[in-house]
């Protein structure tokens, strides 16, 4: 038996390994892309040799393909675009409907529920003091959506009660624990991004929508990125 040369195994090695990388990459890029990219364009990105990049495009579309995948790479428009596959429409759009509706605050709710979950457990007078305004229907419709729960009394004059964010409020943010919050800078950033958006659409009472986990929630047909 003739003898392997190894040097010639590890010359190969990383042209494999590179391949695996690139296709990986290119799968990102078809995922991320709203209009379809050409070969030609994303090899010139990503400074590749075309044929390599059309050749790794084509077996991803192969991949793809098999009955395995809810998904599709296919050419479209000149260029790639991934996509549900069309027998899994119907299936899809029921589940979508079926969806909790998006979660919206108002920006009182979205203040209140920001000092609760950074000051927590606090009182009704602690809450009002921090925000220089009366809030007890925002309290209420916070613990109607089960976002902030009772903790107990404090134990001061008049045992007010306490409250604290609760299971629902972890699940509805997509956190895993309270470590998980946002810094307070860039919570007010966030309500400051909703607000503009909400006053972009020209409602009556600004609204603030929060990035919860639900809130692709629609009954418009699956996005062609899902």
């Amino acid at each position: 038996m003739d003898e392997i040369d190894a040097s010639q195994l590890t010359e190969e090695r990383p042209v494999e390994n590179t391949d695996t990388q690139l296709k990986a990459v290119l799968e990102a890029i078809v995922y991320v892309t709203d209009e379809p990219l050409s070969a030609q364009q994303m090899a010139a990105a990503l400074e590749r040799p075309i044929d390599v990049v059309k050749r790794l495009l084509d077996e991803l579309v192969a991949e793809y393909a098999a009955p395995g995948h809810g998904l599709s790479i296919r050419e479209v428009a000149g260029g790639y675009k991934m996509a549900t596959k069309a027998e899994h429409h119907e299936a899809v759009r029921a589940f979508v409907k079926k969806l909790t509706p998006p979660l919206k605050l108002s920006l009182a709710a979205l203040e209140t529920l920001a000092v609760i979950a950074y000051k927590q457990p606090v009182t009704t007078p602690e809450i009002m003091d921090i925000r220089g305004v009366q809030g007890a229907s925002v309290l209420q419709t916070l613990l109607d959506r089960k976002l902030i729960a009772e903790a107990g009394r404090k134990n001061v004059v008049g045992k007010p009660i306490l409250y604290k964010t609760t299971k629902d409020f972890l699940v509805q943010f997509g956190l895993k624990d309270l470590t998980e919050l946002p810094t307070l800078k860039e919570f007010e950033e966030l309500g400051r991004l909703s607000v503009s958006e909400a006053e972009s659409e020209a409602e009556p009472s600004p609204q603030a929508e929060l990035p919860l986990e639900t809130s692709e929630a629609s009954e418009a047909p699956p996005a062609e990125n899902a």
